[in-house]
């Protein structure tokens, strides 16, 4: 008993069924009160979702749908890293790349995303590739501002060191600047992929899509099919919670020396 306690396994599952439980019971107060705070009609129970998730799943196609928000989130984030990845390199290591592009990144960082969907709508039209290209562009800014903090952030010392040794410019940006920026990069990617998943749910519910988690969410909202509606904010958390899971996962493996 006491090496389950010690778990952290235990700890991180007494959290959310902590939550479940607390929503259960909110929801049941809510709903046997006489003159409810919350219209019932908005609240619905764990059960009442977990319900609704089993009918979504098995008869609807939400599997089919999440696959799709997935694929269009990941096509965009792939996007973004491979551009964002080896531009933000370049504008932290080049010093001349840096103040030629400073202006073009702090300016588009300053005009949020939603606020560009029109533009986006008349270059690639309403659906899918319009979506994919707000991802790319949501998350390819944050990608390239942590890239450069982290080519930047390298530590002079080991900088020091590598001109005593007569480091070439390249066998310094691999073996020192490239490794000691990567917990940068990574979490950037990690900010990257969690905020693209927000853009991707957003894009959907307002860009005519025919499938995808957002227009799930809108369209059961609209005709009160409360249930469903959080059953499918429960998976589009769920997903984002994987998707960061496996980041930490990969950013494990790769900077396996990190730490040590």
């Amino acid at each position: 008993m006491k090496r389950l306690l010690n778990s952290r396994y235990f700890y991180a599952v007494v959290g959310p069924v902590a939550f479940v439980f607390l929503w259960g019971i909110l929801a049941s107060l809510n709903n046997s009160a006489s003159n409810p705070p919350v219209p019932k009609l908005f609240v619905a129970t764990p059960q009442e979702v977990g319900s609704a998730l089993w009918r979504l799943f098995g008869e609807e196609g939400l599997f089919g749908e999440s696959l799709q928000t997935l694929q269009r989130l990941i096509i965009g984030f792939a996007i973004s890293a491979a551009i964002g990845i080896p531009l933000g390199l370049a504008m932290g290591y080049f010093t001349k790349v840096y103040y030629s592009l400073e202006f073009f990144v702090d300016f588009l960082r300053s005009i949020p995303a939603a606020a560009i969907f029109p533009l986006f709508i008349l270059i690639f039209g309403i659906g899918s590739p319009s979506i994919m290209a707000v991802v790319t562009y949501a998350c390819l800014l944050i990608i390239v501002v942590n890239t450069i903090y982290g080519v930047r952030n390298v530590k002079e010392l080991r900088l020091m060191s590598a001109r005593i040794m007569k480091l070439s410019k390249l066998d310094m940006f691999v073996k020192i600047i490239l490794p000691e920026s990567l917990s940068y990069i990574f979490a950037g990617l990690r900010i990257a992929i969690s905020y693209g998943m927000v853009i991707v749910i957003f894009s959907e519910m307002f860009i005519g899509v025919d499938e995808g988690l957002g227009r799930r969410i809108i369209d059961a909202q609209t005709v009160y099919k409360i249930d469903e509606m959080y059953g499918a904010i429960v998976v589009t958390g769920l997903i984002g919670y994987g998707l960061n899971k496996l980041a930490l996962f990969a950013e494990k493996r790769v900077i396996h020396w990190e730490g040590k």
